[in-house]
């Protein structure tokens, strides 16, 4: 017989933690407390936008007891939340004993998962492990999303996967990427994440690394933050907080601004962001051991070391490819960031974000603050690809930006080109606004 279901610890956002007992901290609050760590690159899904161009698993991925070797040194690092990703993480066999170990040292620990084969067992595999949270991604309203992740059926079974876990101990969460083709679905969004039960949402704007650099036509450009920041606060104030649904910008959703108050979790108790936290209070690990300052980094140039080489406390301790993030001061900015009146706090925001986008970090296009000071010189700022990416995984290309003249405002609020009406009406059991073929033009599907 097994061992009864135990309740486990609520996750961060999911319950009642307050801004300042945030267990992911900034780099205001330095030491390693929250790491993300691919365990394996295999996926049974083929996204559209996945950065780490995820489908096989990697050459020589750490063996089950390298993995349990690397809890004992988060532990003994004062780390308190381990996220597991992939690829899919469930499609390593031993998911659930990495968990369990990473739970039995105190650290809660959560899943970030596609849920196309989240079935039944393994969510009480998940259980049984003591994890704490399960976050499914769903990047839009049926088509949009099966769209986007290559596999039709893939938005039914995540919204099955969802459900499963919202009826366990565990706590849902949701996240989703924002693009040309979710962002009008957010709204009908807000309402499907209500009906099946989620308690976090995190919005991530989807950036070109990997297969997303290969697509430029799915991108926002900058000046569309000036669309999506209302929006979100709206969703927020109007549909979100009041149904018990946290709202987590990522760290590339910033900065700044009247919108900082209204948008970041804990804005209202003056919570706000403090420069990217790579390094500092976040950790990436890779499924062959690499550690980064953050998962989302390219490898190349990001990697500070191997677990398997060395311990992970002298990785962080003395590479200056983790270190330097934390040391980066105004004088390293270049362009607006350079120049804005918030780059002592600010630091041009998410590193990985600039760093794909312009090819070196210190100067940031997606930027609230950025884009409304623009506006309000009658000026936007476009994105223009210059070079392609390479082709493997967590590549990036390079974009220029140029300004432009804003040109007249539309008579009929919209959101990319769709009336508000349509937007705001939209029902959660809709297929989505985007056709069939303008979806995979936009996608590049052939």
């Amino acid at each position: 017989m097994s061992d009864p279901i135990r309740a486990p610890r609520p996750p961060v956002g999911a319950a009642f933690e307050r801004p300042s007992e945030m267990v992911r901290g900034t780099a205001m609050t330095p030491g390693i407390r929250y790491v993300v760590w691919e365990i394996t690159l295999a996926c049974d899904l083929g996204c559209r936008h996945c950065g780490s161009r995820a489908g096989k698993a990697r050459e020589h991925e750490l063996t089950t007891d390298d993995c349990l070797d690397v809890v004992r040194q988060l532990a003994d690092l004062g780390v308190r939340e381990v996220t597991l990703i992939g690829g899919e993480a469930y499609l390593r066999e031993d998911w659930d004993v990495i968990a369990k170990a990473i739970a039995d040292r105190g650290i809660r620990c959560g899943i970030t998962t596609g849920g196309r084969n989240l079935d039944a067992e393994r969510v009480k595999r998940a259980v049984d492990a003591g994890v704490t949270t399960i976050s499914v991604s769903i990047d839009g309203l049926e088509r949009t999303h099966d769209l986007q992740r290559g596999a039709r059926g893939s938005w039914r079974a995540a919204i099955e996967a969802a459900r499963r876990v919202a009826a366990t101990p565990m706590r849902l969460a949701t996240n989703t990427q924002i693009n040309r083709l979710s962002m009008p679905e957010l709204v009908a969004m807000s309402d499907l994440l209500y009906e099946i039960g989620s308690k976090a949402w995190q919005l991530q704007l989807t950036v070109p690394m990997g297969r997303a650099a290969d697509r430029p036509e799915l991108l926002l450009q900058p000046y569309d933050l000036l669309e999506l920041f209302p929006l979100i606060a709206w969703m927020k104030r109007e549909k979100l907080t009041p149904r018990g649904i946290r709202v987590f910008p990522g760290n590339n959703i910033g900065y700044f601004s009247k919108y900082e108050e209204a948008v970041r979790f804990g804005g209202e108790g003056g919570t706000h962001w403090a420069s990217c936290g790579a390094g500092t209070s976040c950790l990436g690990i890779e499924a062959d051991g690499k550690v980064k300052g953050c998962p989302s980094l390219p490898s190349d140039r990001y990697t500070g070391g191997y677990t398997q080489e060395r311990s992970v406390a002298e990785i962080v301790e003395t590479e200056a490819a983790i270190t330097h993030i934390g040391q980066r001061t105004k004088d390293d900015l270049w362009g607006f960031c350079g120049s804005c009146y918030y780059a002592d706090v600010c630091k041009a925001g998410c590193t990985w974000t600039a760093q794909v986008l312009m090819g070196r970090p210190g100067n940031n296009p997606y930027c609230i603050h950025r884009q409304l000071t623009y506006e309000a010189q009658g000026l936007r700022e476009r994105l223009v690809k210059v070079e392609r990416a390479p082709g493997v995984p967590f590549d990036q290309g390079r974009f220029e930006t140029v300004l432009e003249p804003l040109g007249e405002p539309s008579d009929a609020p919209s959101i990319l080109g769709v009336d508000l009406a349509t937007v705001v009406g939209l029902r959660p059991d809709s297929p989505g606004l985007i056709s069939e073929a303008e979806g995979k033009r936009r996608l590049r599907i052939l």
